[in-house]
Formats: structure tokens, sequence, C-alpha cells
């Protein structure tokens, strides 16, 4: 099968769709799909063995590291000479609105994906007003598609009530042989606690944005650390609230590491003992699945994506979004729950990429046939 995707979001930048789509087009190569992806600049010039085409594109004024990009003749005419059996959009705006066109042009079959609630995070970015406009646009641009893929069943629903037909889940995964809990090291450790490596250690990892609701866990952390005295907290990350935050956590037991990758990262995931996730707009939450994986329990919101993921009493808790006195109680116990991190780990176990990719590529099949028929 030839596949082109064009993606609003691709290295070096570092997110779960991102993840997602670098996992996915591994597997499609160790299954002899061909593919190639077009994408912002800056991006690498081939990835897994696959051209990466890459168009110009400018940063967000109120999220810079968030780029626009915009579809080119040049790429346009890389993309046509491919001559792909099937077009995959990622998160549909700009670049990938382009190759809808694309698509739509030479009739060939659709697959959209559905990863970033845009309109909900729109108020984060003090956007709100906006955000009417932006769901009409991603209905619209949606409904352009064969099949719609999303990556948890609560954005299924969502999907659904923004007005997004012929919707599909595409199932979680997690890469389970570098995200494991074997790779904890107390050096890790001493560097996340800032040389305290026998002091509980809380630990966030992503992007540092409004949307994150990171600002949250300042009251969090104050009163997990009326009950752990000795209480430690990483933001492993970067992002345009990075500053502001480390103005906010000035405190000698927060750490601020900056991005991580690969094997280092993986190691910082393993080397804490509880992972909080306070955002209240995620899709799917992959970062709490790598926790998991590593053998570190999650306390999450309950909200978007993120009960998809979490098995609540089991795997880690599910908390009210923004409720300080619940995620504290929930923290803790967390903590001294150490059978959580077996069964967090046991969870994430059931999860490969592998079958994700066969998923993906079955729905491939189907819009294949469907159009086949309609010729």
């Amino acid at each position: 099968m030839r596949i082109a995707f064009f993606t609003e979001v691709f290295l070096p930048k570092i997110d779960g769709v991102v993840t997602r789509l670098t996992k996915t087009l591994e597997e499609l190569a160790a299954m002899g799909h061909e593919c190639i992806v077009v994408a912002p600049q800056p991006c690498p010039d081939t990835f897994a063995g696959f051209p990466v085409i890459g168009v110009p594109a400018s940063g967000l004024p109120v999220y810079p590291e968030l780029k626009y990009g915009w579809l080119t003749p040049h790429a346009t005419r890389i993309v046509t000479d491919f001559n792909p059996d099937i077009v995959h959009v990622v998160n549909p705006i700009w670049l990938a609105a382009g190759g809808i066109g694309v698509a739509k042009l030479h009739r060939t079959p659709l697959v959209a994906s559905f990863h970033t609630n845009v309109p909900d995070y729109m108020s984060d970015l003090g956007l709100g007003w906006f955000s009417g406009a932006v769901q009409r646009l991603i209905r619209f641009l949606h409904n352009r598609a064969q099949a719609n893929l999303v990556t948890s069943l609560p954005m299924l629903e969502r999907a659904k009530q923004v007005g997004i037909s012929n919707v599909t889940l595409w199932p979680k995964a997690v890469d389970t042989r570098l995200y494991d809990p074997q790779r904890a090291h107390a050096g890790m450790r001493s560097r996340l606690t800032q040389s305290h490596p026998d002091s509980p250690l809380f630990l966030f990892v992503g992007r540092l944005s409004k949307e994150k609701n990171l600002e949250f866990l300042h009251g969090v952390m104050q009163g997990i650390r009326g009950e752990l005295p000795d209480a430690r907290l990483a933001f492993v990350g970067a992002g345009p609230d990075e500053e502001p935050l480390k103005q906010l956590f000035n405190q000698p037991w927060c750490t601020f590491t900056g991005y991580m990758r690969g094997e280092e990262l993986a190691t910082a995931f393993a080397s804490a003992d509880v992972f909080l996730f306070p955002s209240k707009t995620e899709t799917l939450g992959l970062v709490a699945l790598e926790a998991m994986a590593s053998g570190v329990p999650v306390v999450g919101a309950r909200a978007g994506g993120i009960p998809f993921t979490i098995r609540d009493g089991a795997t880690g808790y599910l908390a009210t979004p923004d409720n300080t006195v619940e995620w504290v109680d929930k923290a803790v116990t967390c903590f001294r729950k150490k059978e959580f991190r077996a069964a967090a780990r046991a969870e994430a176990e059931r999860y490969s990429w592998a079958e994700a990719t066969q998923a993906l590529t079955g729905v491939y099949s189907e819009v294949l046939q469907h159009s086949a028929k309609k010729a």
C-alpha cells in the first residue's frame, strides 16, 4: 500500500501526535508499505526510510512551538508523482487541509485523524471567541474524509458532538521496550530530586503550556508536602509557559529539566514514584501510558481521553479537575500503594504499536474497498 501523510506536526517537535505518527511509520515500514510525509519545516529529510517533504511554516504568535505550514506546488508535484493509494491527513487545519485538496483533486481515498481537541484549547490560549469558527472548520475538513480516526472512546464521542461523521477508533499503544521499570536509575533520580533521591518523587512530562493546567499543581504539591514533607516535583519538558511556571514553582523542591528524548526520557519516567497529569483537554494522554509502561502509576484528571488510559483504583486514580483536596489525597494514596506499579506495567503491556498499526491498515483497506465499489 502507498500512503501519503500530510501532518500539521512532525519532528523535531515532541508530543503525543508526533510519537504516534513516528511509531506508526516505523511499523508501516516493517510491514512493507511505502509512505511519504509532508510536514512543516524544519523537519528531517527522511524518517524510517521514507521521504519527508518539508514545506514553509511559521509559528503561531500565541504558541511559537506550533507551526502552520502551507502546501507548495513542489510538494504537491512530489506527492502526485508518488501516486498514493490513500491519503492520510493528521489533525487537518492548515497544511493537512491542503492534503485534503490533493486527495480530492486526484480522487484518492482519504482518511483523517482527530488527535487534538483544538476548539477546547482556544480558551486556554486566550482565543475562546474563535472556538466556534474553528469547530466549524474542523467539522468541514474531517467530513471530506471517508474515515475519521480518534485515539480514545471519549474523543469518539467528542468528535461526534463536533459533527464529524464516519468516526472509528485507532487503538492506543505504547513502546514497552523503551519504557520499562528496569530503566530506573539512581543518578537520574538524584538529578530529578536535586540530590534528594530518597524523597518521594512526583513527575510531569510534556509541553509546558496553558492547556496542560500545570499551575494547578502548585497547590497540589503544597498539600502533598503537608502529608509527605520531603516530596519533590520534576517537570520534564519545555514550552511557552516555562518561565511563568519557573517563577511560580521557585522552590527547592521543584526541578525543571527541559526536554528529554529516547532512553534518557524513559529513565526519567522509570525513576519517578507517581505521574501527575492535570490536563483537562487531552484526547488520549500518551505520556500517561508511557508512565504506566515504566511502572509508574498516574493521577490524572477525569476529563477528555485520560479516563480511557487510567484504570481508576488499579493503575492510578482519576481525580476531579481542579479539586485540590481530592488530588492531594489521591496523589499521596497512589504513592503509598506500591502494588499500583506492577499493575500499571501489566496494563501497558496490553497495547502494542504493531497491533495499533494493523488496525490502522485495516481501516485503510476498508476505505479502499469502499472506494473501489463506488468507482
